[in-house]
């Protein structure tokens, strides 16, 4: 788990917890991922970087000089942000602050908002493989290359899983949420469970509540969306009602495929001593790195902690990018049976890649699709957010949590700064601050709120 140290400005779901009085007992993973690609290159991110380094330069010797000339600027974006208090960048006090106290960091920053990190990758390296193992990286991150990932996405999760480490809590990562809730609860806030929300009721042009689908209307101030936008914008208001700003994004950005995922329960005997936790598998070509069904992603949680399994068992979670149109027109018995075809192939060649023995080991599965992710998680078409309809220029543009409609706010991975644990749970922060400060608890500024507003907006429009 991303952003779950000890140290730093960017451990936020740490302070999140925090902010409502709980911790958890951590597990460090010694190893980010496992990677295993096209040409036989098999290769682990250590959380030591030098280890790391060091391996990803024995792989490529002749590019020593571009590999730590690209891995020195992405720490220098992720010392940058590391530097600052992480809030709203829509406040300008805040930001005013912020720039006083650290100058260089903040305009470190504002320098490579606007590039990605295959820009960078590029100007330092040449080998075709090492760019292709530079947009797997990326690829973990946004679903994307490295032509597509903003540099600041990129090394904040690069970086991050060496400064602060990759770091799962005790007894599942189901944890963080339960936490978070009970302390919720305990600090004075209602939660309010089988709530399903159908619509953002609007009065007099400003958002003023929310209807649910069975009847009841609830009244608020404000209201956040962690809908995806196009949700928001298309099911939650009427599409005709859309901002135009929302119409600017929607051009500039598509939904991201969504996954099939396996859940799984088998024996030990299919994992050799020394497996690594986390594992991305590449067969074949590098050219299929974004194309559905040929990039899988394996974890397996009781590599690190074996309560959450029987003993001498493990439990897998596998999942592969795939678009919702693939399983649409099925009967009940051909969405089952495809369903099944299609997890029975992926763990074939987990087999032969990685795992022989993984089918007769196995004692329990269960698979979803795109539609499964639609339905429980109430995300269009299963999406997990946002990537560039083309090639964006950075961060550019990305919304912020402040929408054209007064009182709704969004927040969430098709916000700024886009997709991850850390980019979702900074959106959160500084959604806070910015209602926080729109209510009056903390401190702002009218007239430098509208010109900072248009400020960005301008900005926008250059992506």
């Amino acid at each position: 788990m991303f952003g779950f140290s000890e140290k730093g400005s960017i451990n936020l779901v740490t302070k999140s917890l925090a902010a409502v009085g709980r911790s958890l007992e951590l597990i460090e993973n010694p190893v980010t991922v496992h990677y295993h690609l096209p040409d036989g290159l098999s290769l682990r991110v250590h959380r030591e970087y030098d280890k790391f380094l060091a391996e990803l330069i024995t792989r490529f010797p002749l590019e020593e000089a571009g590999i730590r000339a690209f891995y020195n600027e992405a720490w220098k974006v992720y010392n940058s942000l590391n530097a600052l208090e992480l809030k709203s960048l829509e406040e300008p006090l805040y930001l005013f602050g912020q720039f006083f106290k650290d100058p260089i960091a903040c305009l470190t920053l504002a320098y490579y908002a606007p590039l990605n990190a295959g820009d960078i990758a590029r100007k330092y390296m040449k080998d075709p493989n090492l760019l292709a193992f530079i947009d797997a990286e990326c690829f973990i991150v946004s679903t994307a290359g490295s032509c597509r990932t903003p540099m600041i996405n990129a090394s904040r999760v690069m970086c991050d899983g060496h400064y602060g480490g990759i770091n799962y809590p005790r007894g599942g990562v189901g944890r963080i949420a339960q936490e978070l809730a009970d302390g919720f609860v305990e600090c004075g806030g209602h939660l309010q469970y089988k709530a399903n929300v159908t619509g953002i009721l609007i009065k007099d042009g400003k958002a003023a509540g929310v209807q649910l689908s069975n009847g009841k209307a609830i009244h608020a101030k404000t209201v956040i969306s962690n809908a995806t936008r196009w949700d928001t914008f298309q099911k939650l208001l009427k599409e005709e009602d859309m901002p135009q700003e929302e119409r600017n994004f929607q051009n500039l950005y598509r939904k991201s495929p969504s996954f099939l995922s396996i859940h799984m329960g088998g024996r030990r005997r299919f994992c050799r001593p020394g497996t690594e936790c986390h594992h991305l598998v590449l067969e074949g070509e590098w050219s299929k790195l974004e194309e559905a069904y040929q990039t899988i992603f394996v974890s397996i949680p009781t590599v690190l902690d074996s309560s959450l399994a029987p003993p001498g068992r493990h439990i897998l979670h596998i999942f592969t990018t795939s678009s919702i149109d693939d399983w649409q027109s099925l009967s009940p018995a051909d969405y089952e049976a495809k369903k099944d075809v299609v997890a029975d192939k992926i763990v074939s060649r987990l087999e032969t890649a990685l795992f022989p023995g993984l089918k007769g080991a196995t004692m329990f599965r269960e698979v979803g699709t795109p539609k499964t992710h639609r339905r429980y998680l109430g995300r269009d078409d299963g999406t997990y957010g946002p990537i560039p309809a083309g090639w964006p220029k950075g961060l550019l543009g990305m919304p912020f949590n402040t929408t054209a409609v007064e009182g709704l706010y969004c927040v969430g991975d098709s916000c700024f700064p886009g997709q991850g644990v850390i980019a979702v749970a900074f959106s959160g922060t500084m959604c806070a601050h910015r209602v926080a400060a729109d209510l009056g608890f903390e401190k702002k500024n009218t007239v430098l709120d509208k010109r900072l507003s248009s400020l960005l907006a301008w900005f926008r429009t250059l992506a």
